[in-house]
């Protein structure tokens, strides 16, 4: 048997309620006065110090200008990153220069001009490192052509556009804040001409548009930094950008409402936000004393000492006469300062600058694809060789030792016999390796002569001694076909004058 118990809405509704107010009724009566209250909560140190933090709004800075790229951002940028604008390659885009002061704010500049530097730079902090060679080089395939330009004609309100042959990437102008301006800029470079060339459809490396504006100092130059913004583009062959945004646009057309979530609008324009000022020195070649390592030395100032030094990084260079070593390598405990001199020794003056915070342990954990993304593909891949070079082994290594009465090069030794016995009368015949690259007389007789501590022009002849005990003169021929590591007992023979010597390799 089952009971229903049945009880109408109204019972339950006002049960419910009389139930509820008694579950509250006595929240809070056991704090008494001191009960907490929400601003006593926030009043606790560990908010105050949050708070701390915030700047109030009236301390809030409102930018004096605002620069806006009339061109429309992709949609298929996530949230919380930053906007990506493309520009087609050549195409004249305006950017709009505006007064952004509140009333009152900044009144030395009214009925005043300021100047304003637009540049195209790097995205990528690692390109940002080697600006200088990834310009250079792109000048070298493009010469004549600028990477920036202004379209002067389209221009509104700018006053003396300059442009400087050292600076392919910037350009200059004047504007009144008072007056509508508008600067028309062009892109000559595209983002796929940094890209290493590996597989074709290479995706190309974003780069920034820059802004800095400056005022008056008191020597009338415009050196006072008032503001800095700069956006992220990616520039495209004619055209390229129209269809890249169709893409990205379609793309995101098929992605669910819960995935476009993830992502901004497209908007028809775009704002630069607030930056660091871009160093004046980054790319300014008139500017030497500032940017020593952005002058690459000219080959006439070389000394003939410091041609000599650059030349030990060669892999046939011998360090000493006698070819005991070769060139000078950098240790992984090299200090900074030391790093810093290999690399002015080894010529590569251009990159100091860039590796001034390395020591010789940093330099040499670098990969062979991170310094050619650093260096460029010639002197990162000469670096690389310079940094990982081995010894290399010699064409043929030849052993001497001179034969003298005094026994100067023998050297008396005990020698211990298996039974413990000792005898004095063995001697140790003392032979220094002779490393040959170029395998002719001349190089054997000069390296001899290092060895034995004879002036060269003392040294009329060298033969070899035969098997039945004849004279051979030495010739090219017979160091060609000299076997590698054959060992020599040299002795010295007066000539009839006795101006010169003879030696006699037995």
């Amino acid at each position: 048997m089952a009971w229903v118990l049945k009880m109408d809405d109204a019972t339950i509704e006002s049960g419910l309620v009389h139930d509820f107010d008694a579950s509250l009724s006595g929240i809070g009566q056991e704090l008494g006065a001191g009960a907490y209250s929400m601003s006593d909560v926030l009043a606790l140190p560990i908010f105050k110090q949050e708070d701390s933090n915030l700047p109030p709004e009236s301390k809030t800075k409102n930018p004096p200008f605002q620069y806006v790229l009339c061109a429309a951002t992709s949609p298929a940028v996530k949230l919380h990153d930053e906007t990506l604008t493309y520009l087609n390659q050549g195409q004249s885009y305006e950017i709009r220069m505006l007064d952004n002061r509140k009333a009152g704010e900044l009144p030395e500049l009214n009925n005043k001009m300021v100047k304003s530097t637009v540049r195209v730079v790097f995205h990528d902090r690692r390109l940002q490192y080697t600006e200088h060679q990834q310009l250079e080089g792109w000048k070298w395939n493009r010469p004549g052509d600028r990477l920036l330009d202004i379209d002067i004609p389209m221009s509104v309100g700018i006053v003396e556009p300059k442009t400087h042959s050292s600076q392919l990437n910037a350009a200059e102008f004047l504007w009144d804040m008072n007056k509508r301006t508008s600067v028309f800029v062009q892109v000559h470079c595209i983002s796929t001409e940094f890209t290493p060339r590996k597989h074709g459809g290479e995706k190309g490396v974003p780069f920034r548009i820059q802004i800095d504006t400056f005022t008056q100092g008191d020597g009338g130059e415009y050196t006072e930094h008032l503001h800095s913004a700069s956006c992220q583009i990616k520039v495209f062959k004619p055209k390229g950008a129209d269809r890249k945004q169709k893409t990205d646009r379609e793309k995101m057309e098929k992605r669910t409402p819960q995935e476009k979530e993830k992502y901004q609008p497209s908007y028809d324009t775009t704002i630069l936000s607030e930056c660091s000022p871009w160093p004046d020195a980054a790319y300014t070649s008139t500017s030497q004393a500032a940017t020593p390592s952005f002058t690459s030395t000219p080959l006439s100032t070389y000394t003939t000492s410091s041609v000599l030094d650059s030349d030990s990084s060669s892999p046939n260079h011998q360090a000493d006469p006698g070819g005991h070593g070769n060139s000078e390598q950098l240790s992984p405990t090299a200090s900074i300062q030391d790093a810093q001199k290999w690399l002015l020794k080894n010529r590569f003056s251009s990159y100091t600058r860039l590796f001034s915070h390395f020591s010789g342990s940093d330099l040499l954990k670098l990969t062979r694809d991170d310094l050619v993304q650093i260096c460029g593909p010639a002197d990162g891949i000469r670096l690389f060789n310079a940094l990982k070079s081995r010894s290399v082994r010699p064409r043929l290594t030849v052993y001497v030792c001179q034969e003298s009465p005094q026994g100067s090069p023998l050297l008396e030794r005990h020698c211990t016999i298996e039974n413990g016995e000792h005898r004095s009368s063995a001697s140790l015949h003392v032979y220094h390796a002779l490393y040959l690259e170029e395998l002719t007389a001349a190089e054997l007789i000069r390296k001899i002569a290092s060895v034995c501590d004879i002036p060269l022009g003392r040294i009329h002849q060298v033969y070899r001694q035969g098997p039945t005990g004849i004279h051979i003169l030495l010739s090219d021929q017979m160091v060609y076909n000299l076997s590698d590591e054959s060992c020599f007992l040299i002795s010295t023979v007066k000539d009839e004058l006795g101006e010169g010597l003879h030696l006699i390799l037995k």
